[in-house]
């Protein structure tokens, strides 16, 4: 008995990181295969039309059915390519998509490994996903697949330098490289890191867009041009991985902005402490539970008018689990305060990381495709010199706050004024530069 209870605290450190990768592991392909519904219910409702509206209630039933015929369907490797990289190279995408969510908090408790160097660790992993794609392109022996890996190559060198350099504003003023150490900062601030920092904010945004290959910065597939880029020669469940692999890394992105500039975890107004009039419930505490009973009622309102049964009893289904979620959210609301920064950490979180994804397919079906040379242009002439001038803005800005005594809001405030004339100027080059050339080239 002593031996087995000795064996269980052993290995009590191992076992929530065990469950919590397998949890990320087991959802991550249903979360992903939901963002692409999200996005084309978007794309729709943009276009003024249904998006998928056949299998399932409203199409929530659609993504089962297109995994589904992705496995069936035949997996054709050209006769020229070579095979094992052909095999190997949208495995080691999905790969480092998936094991850079180790050092991500999905709220203070749900965290694989709580490393010093979080940000770099996963900045580091993520970035091996483009020898995935250029070895796809190469082994697939195409023109257009190899067309593509080349185009994301030098996509990812030029936006990476970009998204690094805005990140080191948010190091600078979270003091650490860890990613709980960065949310508690911006706890002890009182204020989320994108109002001391917003150009860094906007910075990352654009680049991390880029290097997610995201339209309208989709260079590497650019069907227009290059009929899919790296994965022309991909099909069935192999292409499926890269799409996997590019819903996991806008997770990612997602996840590492809300951590650096909006909160991680943290609630809106966390500093706000209104309780509910007799009780020791703080007042924003109620609003995750709340969301869900109104998408439970929703959905059993909804119900009863679906035309098919079986489209009834999976939105009665649903509804059901938008219920329970709300109980155990509520529940949280009356358990000790670790279970409750716990439970709605991972919402608040999760909201914000899906409010991010929206503006990616927002910009989307906004803006239309960048040649390959505007594209380039934007990233070494725009962007990295901006990334720059805002890091030695925010360098001085800091120095005026903790060596001459000025307030934080006032020094940073006219830092970025500083840097948003630069912006302007940099801006003001290229129009014309683009007035000059394009007549030229036209």
């Amino acid at each position: 008995m002593n031996m087995s209870q000795a064996t269980l605290d052993a290995l009590r450190p191992y076992l929530l990181p065990v469950v919590y990768g397998v949890v990320i592991v087991a959802v991550l392909p249903l979360l992903a295969g939901y963002i692409v519904l999200l996005e084309r219910k978007v794309m729709a409702d943009m276009q003024a039309r249904l998006g998928p509206m056949r299998v399932g209630p409203h199409g929530l039933l659609q993504p089962i059915a297109d995994a589904l015929k992705l496995l069936i369907k035949e997996d054709i490797i050209p006769e020229s390519a070579d095979k094992w990289i052909f095999w190997l190279a949208p495995i080691l995408s999905v790969t480092a998509g998936m094991l850079a969510y180790a050092a991500l908090p999905i709220g203070p408790a749900f965290q694989i490994a709580d490393l010093n160097i979080g940000l770099l660790f996963i900045l580091a992993i993520s970035s091996m996903g483009i020898y995935g794609i250029v070895l796809g392109g190469w082994a697939s022996n195409s023109h257009y697949s190899l067309l593509g890996a080349l185009r994301s190559a030098a996509q990812l060198v030029s936006y990476e330098t970009a998204a690094g350099l805005a990140l080191i504003t948010g190091l600078m003023l979270g003091g650490s490289l860890s990613m709980k150490r960065i949310v508690d900062a911006q706890q002890d601030l009182g204020v989320w890191f994108i109002f001391c920092v917003p150009i860094g904010f906007f910075i990352y945004m654009v680049a991390s867009i880029a290097e997610t290959n995201r339209a309208p910065f989709d260079l590497p597939e650019a069907e227009s041009e290059l009929v899919a880029g790296y994965m022309t020669e991909y099909s069935g469940f192999r292409w499926s991985l890269y799409f996997l692999a590019e819903y996991a890394n806008m997770v990612v992105v997602g996840g590492i902005a809300t951590t650096l500039f909006l909160g991680g975890w943290l609630r809106p107004y966390a500093s706000l402490h209104a309780h509910v009039p007799g009780t020791s419930i703080e007042a924003l505490d109620v609003i995750p539970p709340l969301v869900f009973l109104g998408v439970a009622g929703y959905c059993f309102l909804r119900a009863p008018r679906q035309p098919v049964l079986i489209q009834k009893a999976v939105m009665g289904l649903f509804g059901g689990l938008c219920l329970v979620l709300a109980a155990a959210l509520g529940w949280a609301l009356t358990a000790s305060p670790g279970v409750l920064a716990g439970v709605h950490g991972a919402f608040w979180f999760m909201a914000k990381v899906l409010v991010y994804l929206y503006g990616f397919l927002w910009f989307r079906f906004t803006f239309p495709r960048y040649r390959f040379d505007q594209l380039m242009r934007l990233g070494w002439q725009f962007l990295i010199p901006l990334a720059l001038v805002n890091v030695m803005a925010v360098g001085v800005g800091l120095v005026l706050y903790r060596e001459q005594g000025w307030n934080l809001w006032a020094a940073l405030g006219l830092t970025t004024l500083a840097t948003l004339v630069v912006a302007a100027w940099l801006g003001a080059a290229e129009e014309r530069h683009a007035r000059i050339v394009e007549p030229m080239e036209q």
